[in-house]
């Protein structure tokens, strides 16, 4: 969830750093430091708040030295204040940490360090491993021993990175378990540090991730990479093909705005490559499956959080009718808790922008050790979630800054289409001409996303009608069903309005006794196999008072005549349509925050990869 930058070379780190932190403040902005070694002392600064104030303070402050460390804070453990933000100095002034991950034993290890005489000086569970270093060290061995012992001490997930005044050569970064992601970057002479992409990619493509239990010695010359027994390890190289400039914001006010917009070029690229239009074929290579494999497919277990889960939801409904295969949604946190019934006929398909969401990956464990066969969904290059499947479906969108999921939701909706189509090829469950027509469909994407947004003025219209609403109820029927969750989804998580997502056929099982004059009513209604479904929606919410947005095909007067409002979308392949009917929510949520004067980009209490528990 934190985010992790270190640098060493021939550069001043602080800028280097800095910058760095304030590509993965997305990651948490609830405090934010930096330690720097300057003239064989480790400084250190450190404030609550958003990275702008540590930012000033350096300012004030100035601290320079070409080795350093630098971290921002989402909080677990601890207030977000000064005191709990990282980095975390040893009592002796030798050593600093810098952490991303819950220590789950950290009660037992602090009042055995306390016991020990150590006196703690946040309230932070990192703490303790900064202490438990140093205990190590007192005894004469070296840091990278050092580390070693003391990460064995650790239960959980965890992203560490260490540096010493007393070995001022090497940075050493440390991953355990299924978080806290660390990847080391390669330049000519100088090594970077981060847990995440972003931050780095402007200085390097040459990128080494670490497993779960290994560690990195990172000097100016290179990397050693260990396991925490100490065996050494030939990390493999990867080339990271993202542009850093596309991690800019460019002329948009915030992120956000810009991936919603960027979504014309993502989805272009989803489709490029993976799409032989003569052949009327999805192919999928890095997926690594045969016709026979397919064959005896029992059941999918769709595994996701959040925005993906509700992509998820549309997957299934993709690919049962058109595989003909039996799908179930799991959330991430629940699958492995509930003793789930997997086999070796089974395939958990796990889908995650960031391929760090821990549950997700433990829930991937959970599939693995029930001998299913592992697929993904994933963003990220080199992530966890990629590295461990068996194959992998890439979403090609680049990389998303903004917390709230845009062009990261609507990918995988049509990377889950291209495998619905591909499985249902291989089990013989469509025919040639029915596989050339969904195919086909597919060359409409780009062009049916971009219409969408040419209607942004529009959108705008009807949020500035919202400004000031306290709840919100969403309500979509099949395959849109889930994007009604996805929409009040977005207005909650970035304008702190409460919305229900809900289907739109239980309306009368509860919710409709939350309708009048003061509820907006955002019904998902396209001319869809549910649409006449839809249109009783909209009139049993006008009749009790309810104001109605619809999300609607445009030149549909029957819906213009019923609705206060509409935003209009194109007429789009019903399969396909969670992809449009998604992007006026996204683009009403934006604007509706955006008017309101808040930050967009950075919600409260969120963060863009949650990697704990």
């Amino acid at each position: 969830m934190c985010g992790i930058v270190g640098y060493i070379g021939p550069q001043n780190a602080t800028p280097i750093i800095m910058n760095g932190l304030k590509k993965l403040e997305y990651r948490g902005y609830d405090s934010a430091g930096i330690a720097v070694l300057e003239n064989d002392k480790i400084e250190i600064r450190r404030d609550a708040g958003k990275l702008e104030r540590l930012s000033q303070l350096v300012q004030e402050s100035p601290v320079t030295g070409n080795i350093g460390i630098g971290h921002t804070r989402w909080a677990t453990h601890g207030e977000p204040n000064t005191r709990n933000a990282h980095p975390h100095l040893g009592m002796t002034g030798d050593v600093v940490v810098v952490h991303n991950g819950i220590v789950e034993n950290f009660s037992i290890l602090r009042d055995e360090l306390e016991s020990e005489g150590v006196v703690f000086q946040s309230e932070t569970d990192s703490e303790v491993i900064v202490h438990l270093i140093e205990r190590y060290l007192s005894g004469g061995g070296n840091i990278t021993t050092a580390v070693q012992k003391a990460l064995l001490h650790l239960k959980g997930a965890h992203g560490i990175v260490v540096m010493s005044r007393i070995e001022p050569d090497k940075i050493i970064a440390a991953r355990i378990g299924n978080a806290g992601g660390v990847v080391i970057g390669q330049g000519k002479d100088e090594m970077y540090i981060a847990s995440d992409l972003p931050a780095i990619l402007e200085h390097t493509r040459e990128m080494i991730f670490l497993e779960s239990r290994q560690m990195a010695v990172v000097n100016r010359e290179g990397v050693e990479v260990l396991t925490l027994e100490g065996k050494g390890i030939q990390p493999e190289v990867h080339n990271i093909p993202w542009d850093p400039v596309s991690a800019e914001k460019g002329e948009y006010r915030h992120f956000m705005h810009k991936e919603i917009h960027e979504q014309v070029r993502s989805l272009t690229e989803t489709i490029a490559g993976r799409v032989d239009y003569e052949l009327g074929s999805i192919q999928l290579p890095s997926l690594n499956v045969s016709p026979a494999m397919v064959k005896e497919i029992s059941k999918i277990f769709i595994i996701a959080c959040g925005t993906a889960s509700y992509a998820g939801m549309v997957g299934k409904v993709l690919i049962e009718r058109i595989a003909r295969i039996p799908v179930e949604v799991e959330i991430g946190s629940e699958f492995r808790y509930q003793d789930p019934i997997v086999d070796e006929k089974m395939v958990v398909l796990a889908i995650s922008q960031s391929g760090e969401t821990a549950d997700t990956l433990a829930a991937m464990e959970e599939g693995r050790r029930k001998g299913a066969t592992l697929w993904s969904i994933v963003n990220a290059i080199g992530s966890q979630a990629m590295r461990i499947a068996d194959g992998y479906i890439s979403m090609q969108v680049g990389p998303e800054i903004g917390v709230a999921s845009t062009k990261a939701y609507t990918a995988p909706l049509v990377d889950l289409y291209m495998l619905a189509i591909l499985l249902g090829e291989l089990r013989g469950t469509i025919d040639e001409n029915q596989r050339r027509q969904l195919v086909d469909d597919l060359r409409l994407v780009p062009d049916l996303a971009g219409r969408c947004l040419d209607k942004e003025n529009e959108v705008k219209l009807v949020a500035d009608n919202l400004l000031e609403v306290q709840n919100a109820l969403y309500l979509g029927r099949g395959i849109n069903m889930p994007t009604a969750y996805e929409g009040a989804l977005k207005l909650k998580e970035i304008s702190y309005i409460h919305a229900e997502g809900y289907p739109a056929g239980e309306m009368k099982h509860g919710p409709i006794a939350l309708i009048d004059s003061g509820l907006p009513v955002v019904v998902i209604a396209p001319r869809d196999p549910w649409y006449e479904k839809m249109i009783n929606q909209i009139e049993q919410a006008k009749t009790r008072g309810g104001r109605v947005i619809a999300v609607a095909t445009e030149g549909d007067q029957q819906i213009l005549s019923q609705a206060d409002h509409v935003l209009n979308v194109p007429d789009t392949p019903w399969m396909l349509s969670p992809v449009t009917t998604v992007i006026p929510l996204q683009l009403l949520a934006y604007h509706i925050a955006a008017q309101r004067g808040l930050d967009v980009d950075q919600p409260r209490n969120l963060a863009k990869s949650v990697t704990v528990e």
